[in-house]
């Protein structure tokens, strides 16, 4: 895929905080549907006026872009977008969102705040918090938007037949929860713990330490503190010093670098690096890597549910994307084998050879363009949609090649036995000797036919039926010619019927020779279908176990922090949410091991097109014996 962004020169809003609540922009989502390069998405979130657009504009690499503004009103309304090619990632694209600032006392709606928050984290692939100051219980409790993610994200639709009330969704969102930063912002203090310098990392960590007690205090003080350590599979942490002498903070969009402060700049050039290198492509619920077309789908679907008062569910979400994405692929692919079909139709009528060879590649080709588009057509609806569409149109192409032959035969046997037609309504073959005359006349006509090139696949079964329309004639020549007696009269009437039967004879031999050349390559076809289709399933199920085994490894990790903290009552309850995720991971291995399941799965689907095939040309082969 190589449709990038198109260049912007500034941001542009994808989500507009309105009267009527949350909606999307319909030029931005145009945007992102012309992107077919994967994305990563980093989502930048905080308190208002700390300063976040800066550090989006340093991502896209520009002084200026998204708003910074110079005064104490919040200038990000909504979520405003910026895609940029990837700056060490061939290929990709890089998707900027910032969203505006939570805790605005100018908008004063909490709800709204939790909702921005929450589509975020939906959206991103890694998601920036920025505070300013320091990382104490204060901070934290600012960021108690994480706290109420469980009540605003469900992961799976309800009745959903993988529902497991033992598995809530909460253990499920580490599983596509998108890395975390914690950006601070105008840090002043030392970062020394028991006397000694301690990583930004372990900065962070420790101020997510949780406390042991059941009190209520105890719980209250570890909840935030929880959710960030269970929903977020990396944290990261930089602390930024004052980028400049605080009278120049407001000018800080047009300063140059040389006016910044050099430690500024250099954990800024640290940030950008981290999130360049260290920042996914943005995958849904299954590992499925997402373009800026089916991030547009995404957007979509959040921001609608969210309207309609409902919760967004990531399962749903996605099923809607495929079924979006998927329709769009079959359209695409067919598009590919029909326009590549019209190319040939301007040949026809040709042999069956060469159309049976060029519908094998273009079938091909169309089923490797809808398996590099699609994903997560579990049910293979979207794959035998397209089957069938190509089957049907080769099923009619078959049939519009044969009639573009049969014109052309009929003309050429008319022009042909023109001057035959001129010499009988002259009375030519009304002599005796007439008959000789005349068979020796048709002889020279039908070898004239046979040796015309390009006649199609009707040549020899329109010559059949031309013999068969001039038996009549032939039969009225031969019996008025005196100069022959009775015996050879009979003689050369057997020999006009074995001539007939002959042609008869050739026209089902050809029909049978086209019929098993073409099932043939048929077969090679549906091979090559099955092993397309194998491939296609065994990247969905790669993608799988890379996310259980993304998600297993963060809770094991969590799990012995917990154990070497004295946490074993936490450290308890998470291993049941490991046990589950062995689980799921278990039942992964098993489909896999099972030898019967890919042909039980598959074979229907891949032997579509040689059925078409076979009843179509088996039925005008079987019309020819009759």
């Amino acid at each position: 895929m190589s449709n990038g962004p198109p260049p912007m020169a500034a941001p542009v809003c994808l989500i507009e905080n309105t009267d009527k609540g949350l909606q999307t922009v319909e030029s931005s989502l145009n945007l992102l549907r012309g992107i077919q390069q994967p994305v990563v998405v980093v989502a930048v979130v905080g308190l208002y006026r700390t300063g976040k657009s800066y550090l989006m504009n340093r991502l896209a690499g520009k002084q200026s872009g998204f708003a910074l503004g110079s005064t104490i009103e919040s200038k990000t309304k909504g979520i405003w977008m910026w895609c940029v090619p990837h700056p060490s990632k061939p290929k990709h694209t890089l998707v900027l969102l910032d969203t505006e600032g939570l805790g605005d006392v100018d908008k004063g709606d909490s709800k709204n705040d939790g909702w921005v928050f929450c589509l975020a984290v939906l959206l991103s692939s890694t998601l920036v918090y920025n505070s300013r100051g320091t990382i104490d219980n204060d901070a934290v409790e600012k960021l108690h938007y994480v706290t109420e993610l469980s009540s605003l994200i469900q992961v799976k639709s309800a009745g959903s037949s993988n529902d497991d009330e033992d598995n809530p969704d909460e253990c499920e969102f580490v599983c596509f929860f998108p890395n975390f930063v914690w950006a601070v912002r105008d840090f002043t203090l030392e970062r020394k713990l028991d006397n000694e310098e301690v990583s930004e990392d372990k900065y962070l960590e420790f101020a997510l330490k949780l406390k042991k007690g059941r009190s209520k205090d105890v719980r209250d003080y570890n909840f935030t503190r929880e959710c960030i350590r269970n929903f977020f599979p990396t944290r990261k942490c930089f602390t930024f010093p004052f980028p400049t002498e605080p009278k120049k903070m407001s000018h800080l969009d047009n300063m140059a670098e040389a006016d910044l402060d050099p430690d500024f700049l250099n954990v800024a050039e640290r940030f950008c690096n981290y999130i360049f290198t260290e920042s996914r492509v943005k995958t849904v619920k299954g590992g499925h890597s997402i373009t800026g077309s089916r991030f547009s789908c995404l957007v979509k679907n959040y921001v609608d549910t969210i309207k309609d008062d409902k919760v967004p569910c990531l399962e749903n979400a996605v099923i809607a994307m495929a079924e979006i994405q998927n329709h769009s692929a079959v359209k695409e692919a067919f598009q590919l084998y029909d326009q590549g079909m019209e190319n040939l139709k301007k040949n026809f009528p040709i042999d069956l050879g060469p159309l049976s060879t060029e519908h094998q590649r273009l079938s091909t080709t169309a089923e490797k363009e809808f398996l590099k588009q699609s994903f997560k057509d579990d049910e293979k609806k979207f794959i035998t949609q397209l089957h069938e569409k190509v089957a049907k149109l080769y099923k009619d192409l078959i049939t519009q090649n044969e009639d573009k032959s049969e014109e052309l035969c009929r003309k050429l046997l008319s022009d042909l036995y023109a001057p035959m037609a001129s010499n009988i309504q002259q009375g030519t073959y009304a002599n005796p000797g007439g008959y000789k005359i005349y068979c020796s006349d048709r002889d020279a006509m039908v070898a004239k036919y046979q040796q015309h090139g390009n006649k199609g696949v009707k040549a020899e079964e329109m010559l059949k039926e031309f013999r068969e329309e001039k038996s009549t004639e032939t039969n009225s020549i031969l019996m008025a010619d005196k100069k022959l007696t009775e015996a050879d009269k009979k003689m050369a009437e057997a020999r006009e019927q074995a001539a007939i039967q002959e042609q008869q004879a050739k026209v089902v031999a050809q029909r049978q020779e086209d019929l098993q050349r073409a099932l043939e390559d048929e077969k090679r076809n549906q091979e090559e279908r099955l092993r397309h289709m194998e491939e296609k399933m065994e990247e969905e199920k790669h993608l799988q176990r890379e996310e259980l085994d993304r998600a297993l490894e963060s809770k094991l990790k969590e799990q012995q922090e917990m154990m070497e903290k004295g946490f074993r009552d936490k450290a308890e309850i998470m291993s049941q949410e490991i046990e589950q995720l062995k689980k799921e991971r278990e039942k992964e291995k098993q489909e896999e091991a099972d030898p019967g399941f890919f042909n039980k799965y598959f074979m229907p689907v891949a032997k579509l097109g040689t059925d078409v095939l076979s009843s179509a040309l088996q039925y005008k082969a079987m019309s020819m014996m009759r």
